[in-house]
Order: C-alpha cells, then sequence, then structure tokens
C-alpha cells in the first residue's frame, strides 16, 4: 500500500490545477492545501480570467465554482473543454441539489463536490481527475512505447563507438539541451532517443513520438499542434496534438529531415518560445517540452542547399549523437542475435534456445542494410520457424544481394522471378534492398515509384526502417 502511494504521490506533484472561484478566502484555502500536496496551484476570481488561462496555459484538473459573481460555472463548461481539451472538471457548490449534479455531469464535468468539503474531500476529489487525466493521455503513448522499445533491443555494446554515443548520450540526457540523432535507418535511434528522455530529469513524463515523413504539412501541423473546433471540415471536437501530450516530458521528432519547408517556421517558434497556436485557434499556448530529433539525412547540407532552415538546423543540432551502422560494430551483432532469439522465444513460446555456429558465422558475413532492426526481424522469423532448440541455417533467411559472401545453406529472401516465393515476401524484399541503397527516404520512394508517404506506411507495415 505504501509504494502504491508513493507512486499516486510521485504523479499529483506533477499535476497542474486550476481553481475558478469569486471567493478569495476559498482560493487560499484551496492553495494551502494543494500546495502542500506538491501540486501547481493557479486561481481565478472571474470566469473570464479563468478561461484565458485555461487558453494559454496546461492544466490537468479545473475546480470550478457553480456561481461566480452573477455567472454560472455551468455555461463556462463547453468554453473551457473547447479551450482545453482533456480537462478535468471539478464543480464545486453550496447548492444540495441532485438535478443540478446531473446537469452538471451531463455537460461534461467529472465530478460534483458540496460545500463545506473537508481537506480530504478536497485531495480525494483531486487526484481522483489527475489519475484520469494522466491515463487518458499516456495510453496511446505507452502503446506506442511498449511496441517500439522491443524491436531494437537493448543499448548494451562492446562495439567503442557506439559506447562512446551512449556515453555522450547519458551526459546530455540531464541537461534538457535539444538533442540530434543521425544515423542509417535502423540503427536504434528512436531506442536512444527514448532512453535519453529515461536518464533525463524529466523522466516520469510522457515521451511522445512524432513522425515526420507520414503526413503532408496541413495534416502534420494538425498533429503536432492540435485544432480547434470548427477549424476545418470534420472538426467537431477541439483536440490536444503531440506537442501538448509531450508537455513535462519529451518530443521525439523521427526523420526530421523529411519534415515540411513550409511548416518549419512555426516549429521553428515552438523550439525558441515554448509557444505555439492549435490549427484555426488564434489563442498562443505554452508546452515545456524537450526536443530530441532523428533523421539519415544530412541536415547540415541540406539547410546550405536552401532544402532545410538553416536557423532551424542549429536550434536541433545542439548536441548530435551519430549511431554507427551494424555493419560496423560486428562484436554486438552475435550478442543481439542471442537476446532477440531469447525474447521472441518466451513471446511466442517456442523452443529455440541458442543458434548454431552456422547461423552465427552467416550473421557475421552479411552486410545487415537495415541494420539491428533487420537483425531482429531475421531472428524473430527463424524463431517463429524452428521446430527445435537450436536455430539452424535452413530458419535464417538473408538477402543475397545485400551480403555476397553469406554463407551456403543459408535461406535467401530474393527469388526468381516464378520462384517460390509470394508477393508480399517480395515487396518487403525489395523496399528492404532499395532503403538500404538509398541516401533519403525521397530517394527510394523515387526508385520504387511511390509517393513518400506510401513508402513510409509500407515500411512501418513490413516492420523495416
Amino acid at each position: 500500500m505504501a509504494t502504491s502511494d508513493h507512486s499516486k504521490a510521485d504523479h499529483c506533484r506533477q499535476a497542474r490545477i486550476l481553481a475558478v472561484d469569486d471567493d478569495a478566502d476559498i482560493l487560499d484555502t484551496y492553495r494551502a492545501i494543494l500546495e502542500s500536496d506538491g501540486l501547481t496551484f493557479t486561481s481565478a476570481e472571474t470566469l473570464d480570467e479563468g478561461l484565458k488561462l485555461a487558453a494559454t496555459r496546461p492544466f490537468d484538473v479545473c475546480l470550478l465554482d457553480r456561481n461566480i459573481g452573477h455567472d454560472l460555472g455551468t455555461e463556462a463548461v463547453p468554453g473551457l473543454l473547447d479551450r482545453a481539451p482533456g480537462l478535468r472538471i471539478i464543480m464545486a457548490t453550496a447548492t444540495r441539489d441532485t438535478d443540478a449534479a446531473m446537469e452538471a455531469l451531463g455537460l461534461g464535468i467529472h465530478d460534483y463536490l458540496v460545500k463545506p468539503f473537508s481537506p480530504e474531500q478536497l485531495r480525494i476529489a483531486v487526484a481522483r481527475q489527475i489519475e484520469a487525466r494522466q491515463l487518458s493521455t499516456r495510453v496511446q503513448v505507452l502503446e506506442q512505447q511498449n511496441a517500439d522499445s522491443r524491436r531494437l533491443g537493448d543499448l548494451d555494446s562492446e562495439s567503442p563507438t557506439m559506447r562512446e554515443a551512449i556515453a555522450v548520450a547519458r551526459r546530455v540526457a540531464g541537461t534538457g539541451a535539444n538533442v540530434l540523432i543521425l544515423g542509417e535507418s535502423g540503427t536504434g535511434k528512436n531506442v536512444m532517443a527514448r532512453a535519453i528522455h529515461g536518464w533525463s530529469q524529466r523522466p516520469e513524463g510522457n515521451f511522445v513520438t512524432v513522425n515526420c515523413p507520414s503526413l503532408n504539412a496541413d495534416l502534420l501541423e494538425n498533429e503536432l499542434f492540435g485544432h480547434r473546433k470548427g477549424a476545418f471540415s470534420g472538426a467537431v471536437d477541439s483536440t490536444d496534438g503531440r506537442v501538448a501530450q509531450a508537455d513535462g516530458g519529451s518530443l521525439f521528432m523521427d526523420e526530421i529531415g523529411e519534415f515540411p519547408l513550409s511548416l518549419q517556421p512555426k516549429l521553428l517558434r515552438f523550439i525558441q518560445d515554448k509557444e505555439y497556436e492549435r490549427v484555426g485557434d488564434p489563442i498562443s499556448r505554452q508546452a515545456d517540452v524537450r526536443l530530441i530529433a532523428a533523421t539519415n539525412r544530412d541536415l547540415k547540407r541540406m539547410s546550405e542547399a536552401g532544402e532545410f532552415r538553416q536557423d532551424l538546423y542549429y536550434r536541433l543540432d545542439v548536441v548530435s549523437l551519430v549511431l554507427p551502422a551494424l555493419r560496423d560494430r560486428r562484436e554486438d551483432i552475435v550478442p543481439l542475435a542471442r537476446s532477440f532469439l531469447q525474447r521472441f522465444a518466451a513471446d511466442y513460446g517456442c523452443p529455440a534456445r541458442e543458434l548454431s555456429p552456422g547461423v552465427e558465422r552467416a550473421l557475421l558475413d552479411y552486410r545487415w542494410p537495415g541494420n539491428v532492426r533487420e537483425l531482429q526481424n531475421v531472428i524473430e522469423r527463424a524463431v517463429i520457424l524452428c521446430p527445435d532448440q537450436r536455430l539452424g541455417s535452413e530458419h535464417v533467411r538473408l538477402d543475397v544481394g545485400s551480403s555476397p559472401d553469406a554463407i551456403d545453406g543459408v535461406a535467401r529472401s530474393i527469388a526468381a522471378v516464378g520462384g517460390d516465393v509470394s508477393l508480399e515476401e517480395l515487396e518487403r524484399a525489395h523496399i528492404e534492398a532499395v532503403l538500404g541503397a538509398s541516401d533519403t527516404l525521397d530517394a527510394a520512394a523515387k526508385t520504387l515509384g511511390i509517393d513518400a508517404s506510401t513508402l513510409y506506411r509500407k515500411r512501418k507495415s513490413y516492420g523495416l526502417s
């Protein structure tokens, strides 16, 4: 029980409370109780002031009086929720009226307290809404984290180059500085970003990912900053964007080199001032976000060529980390493969427990154009297919076109036209090979004859990077 209470207290210390009431003494009482619990407290004595605060600052819970001067707090609920989607509202009133309580709940209010109430009742009501707020904002983030964190393995390495990158990442993590992670696709940039967040001074905050090439500029702006109700056709509700979700945590911008040039001024302003506007909303908002970006492109060259804003590049490149390709850290190949084998054998309940010497030699001889992500996929498939404790060459599928020196006997993923292989397998292998031979996502898409967003979706569906 003590552990659970301590955990809840840790979460509560990060919460922000807004109280709107025309009674200064009540506001002082709220402040004394809630600040003693470590909460961040802000008050307003009028509805107009409360609405303005909700529109410009991030809050988790609002304590709203039912009667504020000549105004009704219930009338402000739609405005509060429009300005601050996800805000949890507790109505406080001196009226013991069941109908009024039901009306308030029907408007979107989440709880109802009747004055006078004890400090403990207030604490319980606020803690309950804090927990609900945090759960609602973290579910999607945690699902993404759990999926991604198991894809590329741990950062443990015997490679001097990789170990140095990890050491630099640990040093910079606690500073709060922006970090730019560079490296080929599949080298583990998202895992490094998540590790930096975990080593930082805000590990309890959300780690939120924005996949830059997945959407066009307009949709990406909406994804990043959110929108106000009615901002465009189909915007039936106001929504928070990724920036708001990352408030108090870290925002990871994956493949920042693909970020639309037309949208870069807004990103630059947010990085500089920590301010932004939702789509269709003129009110400036604030968010305390630590930015981590990653790319496999040469941003310096792009900025010199006018393909990427130079001022944005310098803002992102406060500290840069370069992750080596898997072929340049060969001492890690077999340990990583063994780690993946153990993981997937446990996940799928398969008997495989060790790699045969032939498989280990084949893995070492292969060039790994898809880097660690490709190794993970190869081992996962092999574990599923292997009926024995020892994983053999007949279970491993490697691309002979990318590794001419691979040992004979290892199964190949590229088959001749008309061979016994599915279209899906051929497409995956071809996309993987083209990605490995291309400098950028755009170049690979051009070779394949598809647009970059389509390639991005196909790459994700096949587990490539």
